[in-house]
């Protein structure tokens, strides 16, 4: 009961419309995450923490997208088409880069690498993946959109590689760190925004400069939306992306903003919410994680999109890379898909005049409303 009423309130600020708008956010799309199930065997092994059974779920399933998953994913999006005869499209929010661990290994950690997510497709055998991804933006099926350089915390991963942490330097050495760590403020290394030190600020800066460039030199056009990875995010970042060509940001309704050294301020935020650089939020209200045992995800997110269109917002549906990959364990792939099937038929049934788009058509669509 309390959880609807805060459904319900939480939907009630913001930008508003008639339109049943449908937009899916799909985070994580080119970070590592787990190179293979042997690596997740042998951490396991080795007394690393694969965390609870929510982060477990990333740990167990989650890695590089290769082909099949592309095809697999286009298969299902193309049986649904909207009142204006487009697609279900995935925004994918995704990384560039990821760490270039035998450059930093020879540089004995005293110096951080990095090489082009693309780089790190073929390093891992997946050398016509890239064309899948661009295959799905020409469809208007998988548009890709920034997430960070990386889905790390590079300072404070560097920084326990060079204490010679143990769980860390065991990750390392099987090219990985998505482990659940342990350091002084409970820094996530995925949370790649978090702050240790109020000082890390100006570095982030950078990172997210270097990261909207390579973006554009990957794919070949400006990324105009940003979702911070895992949440933490200083706000004196904001003017760094709008700089850098960001319009819209992702944001939680309730920000923890990370102030450094385990502080943080709590901000409240609603779709179309202009920041101080003068982008808008853009907020999630609907979640579909067919994945995550135990619930059933449909009917939940079914009720989400209801919620939403009751109070005139667009359903924003999160729903991570994770349950649409099947490379460590097909059926995770399979299932997911099904459910999507069925999640978007009802969709369908239930609103014929939906209108799929994605997060960037939506933040166009409240800036054109205000004119």
């Amino acid at each position: 009961m309390l959880k609807s009423i805060l459904k319900n309130l939480s939907n009630i600020p913001g930008w508003r419309t008639n339109r049943k708008i449908v937009i899916i956010e799909s985070d994580d799309w080119g970070s590592i995450r787990m190179p293979s199930n042997f690596v997740r065997e042998t951490l396991e092994t080795k007394y690393v923490s694969m965390g609870d059974q929510e982060r477990q779920r990333y740990t167990k399933y989650d890695t590089l997208a290769n082909e099949t998953d592309f095809e697999a994913l286009y298969k299902t999006l193309t049986q649904f088409k909207d009142i204006n005869g487009k697609y279900p499209v995935f925004t994918a929010v995704s990384v560039v880069a990821n760490p270039d661990f035998d450059k930093i290994k020879e540089a004995n950690f005293e110096k951080y690498f990095y090489e082009p997510f693309n780089t790190t497709l073929e390093r891992y055998g997946h050398k016509n993946t890239f064309k899948m991804w661009q295959e799905g933006k020409a469809q208007n099926l998988f548009v890709p959109q920034f997430h960070g350089r990386e889905h790390l915390n590079v300072l404070v991963w560097m920084r326990q590689l060079r204490a010679k942490e143990s769980s860390t330097m065991e990750a390392f050495k099987l090219n990985c760190w998505g482990f659940e760590n342990k350091n002084k403020f409970n820094i996530d290394y995925q949370a790649a925004f978090d702050l240790e030190l109020p000082s890390d600020v100006v570095d982030q800066k950078t990172v997210i400069q270097k990261g909207l460039e390579m973006f554009e030199q990957i794919h070949g056009y400006k990324a105009d939306f940003f979702v911070p990875p895992n949440g933490p995010f200083n706000n004196k970042l904001e003017m760094t992306a709008a700089l850098s060509g960001i319009k819209y940001m992702s944001t939680s309704k309730i920000q923890s903003e990370p102030q450094g050294q385990g502080i943080q301020k709590k901000r409240l935020h609603y779709l179309g919410q202009k920041n101080a650089s003068g982008q808008l939020y853009i907020t999630r209200n609907c979640f579909f994680e067919p994945s995550a045992p135990g619930k059933d995800w449909v009917s939940s997110c079914m009720n989400d999109i209801e919620n939403a269109f009751k109070w005139g917002k667009p359903a924003v549906i999160s729903s991570h890379r994770v349950n649409f990959i099947g490379g460590i364990v097909e059926n995770n792939r399979t299932n997911s898909l099904a459910a999507l099937t069925t999640l978007l038929t009802q969709i369908q049934t239930h609103w014929p005049n939906v209108e799929f788009m994605t997060s960037s058509d939506l933040g166009d669509v409240i800036t054109k409303s205000r004119k």
